[in-house]
């Protein structure tokens, strides 16, 4: 395709609708639009055009195992709170919990079994620290951030099993695939985790926060909180409401099905394409596997709750109900994959090749970062950064010959940083809303640290470019 700058016009409609709406989804569907207008100019033609986009993002193979994955593990989890698996877990533990020291550990031995996302991760193990408050003696801003270090900080760094893993892949994959770059897109994103740098570094203070600084004294707790009558922690969430069983092996046997499942489909994806074990996961088809392994999984765990005299109905309710919790996300990467391929068309990756390949390698990691940071933390979804980000990242890096590991890592951090920092992340919302926290005051206690964390990776992304 040849180059064109009016392949920029939708990306600089994107970014300033999405920071203005505070959502992706409506700047990346006007520049969606745009893109089809300008590609079909007539008065249906560029409507047709966007739904050509939508319809061939879907019709994809890789995209719909992404969609599939993305829904059925929603609905796997919607299934297990409808079972009392999460309240069973939470109940069980926190009976057992007795200090502070072992609430924390908790925290981050817990992380083991809900690493899959981090909606499970605030879901099981804020209700249980809200239950514990009294014995871990720490204000409810410092226990929502070392439960929030533990969540996408840790979830991103994961590169198996995850309900992210499919999603950065594929952005990186679409990005190769508009620069005609043949190089395997989950292998780069192995290489890229070292060099997610925000993530890293906000683990490690956040281990620092939970076993070796003095906490303060609970004074801290906002003005809103002060006489307030403390609600019990089983009507924090909707996952461990009083109604529900308790079952803690609802929850604790799906998850170690499905892991242990993703980890041998996996190996036995690759095995006749290499030797050894190393080789044959290197080798193997990830998605696919991850996606078989999930499907077995919610067929079990359908017989194993009909097994307990649960209602066929109300298990494929929960299942339908914890899928569609996700359906705007799922319309998000239909969105933003017709948008990569509209972009294409108008020879977007030809542009900056052109007219931004003169910019020094050097640079471009760290402006990547920065800029990122602005544009996740106004829109609040780690998602919508990177879709918006990764395909200019990986132009920049392909025109410059800056690593690619390095650029990807640092569009992964920077989105990162939105779904911690920001005040309309999910994450955010729902630590505040079991914890009884306002959510501004909230993020602006947690601002300080991240901005930390995100100077030490801007320094990072310094040296490491000039390394490599």
């Amino acid at each position: 395709m040849e180059s064109s700058w009016v392949s920029i016009i939708p990306f600089l409609l994107v970014i300033p609708i999405s920071i203005w709406t505070k959502q992706v989804l409506p700047g990346l569907t006007i520049g969606l639009i745009v893109a089809s207008y300008l590609i079909e100019p007539s008065v249906v033609g560029g409507i047709e055009q966007m739904i050509t986009y939508l319809v061939g993002s879907l019709s994809n193979e890789n995209n719909m195992k992404i969609i599939i994955f993305l829904y059925a593990f929603s609905g796997l989890i919607g299934m297990i709170k409808m079972a009392g698996g999460i309240k069973g877990f939470v109940e069980s533990v926190s009976n057992r919990i007795k200090t502070k020291k072992g609430a924390l550990f908790l925290t981050w031995v817990s992380t083991l079994g809900t690493f899959t996302a981090p909606s499970l991760r605030v879901v099981t193990i804020a209700p249980i620290m809200k239950a514990l408050l009294q014995q871990v003696k720490m204000s409810k801003q410092e226990l929502g951030f070392v439960i929030e270090t533990t969540a996408t900080p840790v979830v991103v760094l994961i590169p198996i099993a995850t309900a992210y893993v499919g999603y950065m892949t594929s952005v990186i994959e679409m990005a190769f695939k508009n620069e005609g770059i043949k190089e395997d897109a989950y292998t780069l994103f192995i290489q890229s985790i070292p060099f997610n740098f925000f993530a890293i570094v906000m683990v490690f203070l956040g281990i620092y926060l939970s076993f070796f600084h003095p906490s303060k004294d609970k004074t801290m707790e906002s003005s809103e909180e002060i006489g307030e009558k403390e609600e019990t922690w089983h009507e924090c969430h909707p996952a461990v409401a009083k109604e529900l069983p308790s079952k803690p092996l609802n929850l604790l046997l799906p998850l170690f099905l499905v892991l242990a499942l993703t980890l041998f489909l996996t190996w036995w994806s690759g095995r006749e394409k290499a030797d050894g074990i190393v080789q044959a996961f290197i080798k193997a088809d990830t998605l696919g596997a991850m996606v078989i392994a999930l499907i077995i999984t919610v067929f079990v765990t359908l017989l194993m709750f009909l097994f307990q005299k649960m209602p066929l109905k109300e298990i494929i309710g929960h299942f339908i109900t914890g899928g569609n919790e996700l359906m705007a996300v799922i319309i998000l990467l239909a969105v933003v994959w017709g948008l990569s391929t509209a972009t294409e068309e108008l020879g977007f990756s030809a542009f900056i090749t052109e007219n931004l390949g003169w910019i020094p390698e050097l640079f471009v990691a760290p402006t990547l970062f920065l800029f990122g940071l602005l544009i996740s933390y106004f829109i609040g979804s780690s998602w919508g950064a990177w879709g918006i980000l990764m395909p200019l990242g990986i132009s920049l890096a392909h025109a410059s010959g800056a690593s690619l590991p390095i650029v990807i890592g640092a569009v992964f951090a920077s989105g990162s940083f939105g779904a911690f920092t920001s005040p309309l992340s999910d994450t955010a919302v729902t630590i505040s809303t079991i914890l009884k926290l306002p959510v501004m005051e909230y993020s602006r206690y947690k601002l300080k640290p991240a901005l930390i964390a995100a100077g030490i990776s801007l320094v990072l992304y310094s040296i490491v470019t000039f390394i490599f």
